[in-house]
């Protein structure tokens, strides 16, 4: 498709010229142009030290330009979660290039007039932990309909060896998924907890009408539903309060809970949290600006660790 819009862009275009342009051999842009011949484009080669190749006038491809808008949204499509895999995320960038090569003059301008302006860095300010070493191989299995093999260690710390029909692979912010069939249904992995992943030679068949967006809606919506969840009642400052919305689920507590607050100008929250655990977590960060209503199990436990802080300091 690249060399096909440059011949269109530009008119006429030497192999040699080809090559530079998407960073390929002359070799493969000879191949390229005679797959495009046998696909019965228009293109003719013209001998002589002028020569080149070029399409047949007024012959135009059948894929339309790109308005502002568009082009101002392929910019900002950067590869999310590639940051510690160089080779793909090097890869996806030099897709972007040649795609934007290909660009008419007139659109070309444009697009580099908006990436002066326009910079998109997919990365946050602490490493996500996302070890994407493996997705690679796992991009291969899913492209080429293979099965794939490979250790998986689960969130509890189980550990298991898989095999697997890999039907997709899903970006989640900074996360990517395999959703795979297995011998116990459709089953999906995180591509970081995957070690030693084989592509086998054997493939298989696509379960008929599977369609991968409609799938993931659909296991996402069941996920939220059966994550239990750890429900407290908060009394907390406001700044402590914007806090927890901005990483919790949050709502104002109901009549009841907010009677019992005791707190002078403070806000009650009902928070879920995914765990006792987590919930102590961010109650021991927050310090005094917090107190815990319910449950009494985990006021309990924040006030058994401060304990242990306060007499470990006392013997500092």
């Amino acid at each position: 498709m690249s060399v096909l819009l440059l011949l269109q862009a530009r008119g006429q275009v030497t192999e040699r010229e080809l090559a530079e342009q998407l960073e390929v051999s002359q070799r493969t842009i000879h191949r390229d142009l005679e797959s495009l011949s046998a696909a019965r484009i228009p293109v003719s080669a013209i001998r002589g030290a002028q020569g080149g190749w070029q399409l047949e006038k007024g012959w135009r491809t059948h894929v339309p330009g790109l308005d502002e808008s568009e082009i101002q949204a392929l910019l900002m499509a950067q590869p999310r979660g590639l940051g510690n895999n160089p080779r793909l995320a090097a890869a996806a960038q030099s897709a972007l290039n040649k795609l934007m090569a290909a660009m008419p003059e007139p659109m070309k301008a444009q697009a580099a007039h908006l990436q002066q302006r326009l910079h998109v860095d997919p990365t946050g300010w602490r490493d996500t932990g996302e070890d994407l070493s493996m997705l690679a191989a796992v991009q291969d299995a899913v492209a080429r309909d293979r099965k794939l093999t490979f250790d998986y260690t689960k969130q509890d710390g189980e550990q298991s060896s898989r095999t697997v029909d890999a039907l997709g692979l899903v970006s989640k912010g900074l996360t990517w998924y395999l959703v795979a069939r297995t011998s116990k249904g459709m089953r999906t992995f995180r591509v970081s907890r995957m070690r030693r992943v084989t592509v086998l030679a054997v493939g298989f068949d696509r379960p008929a009408r599977f369609d991968l967006v409609e799938h993931w809606r659909a296991s996402a919506a069941e996920f939220g539903r059966k994550r239990a969840g750890y429900r407290t009642i908060l009394s907390l400052t406001s700044d402590a309060a914007r806090s927890v919305q901005a990483c919790c689920v949050t709502k104002a507590a109901s009549s009841g809970d907010a009677g019992r607050k005791g707190d002078a100008g403070k806000e009650v929250l009902e928070v879920d949290f995914d765990n006792e655990v987590m919930a102590q977590f961010i109650v021991l960060g927050l310090g005094s600006r917090v107190r815990v209503l319910e449950p009494a199990s985990l006021r309990q436990r924040v006030e058994a660790e401060a304990r242990e802080v306060a007499a470990g300091m006392e013997q500092v």
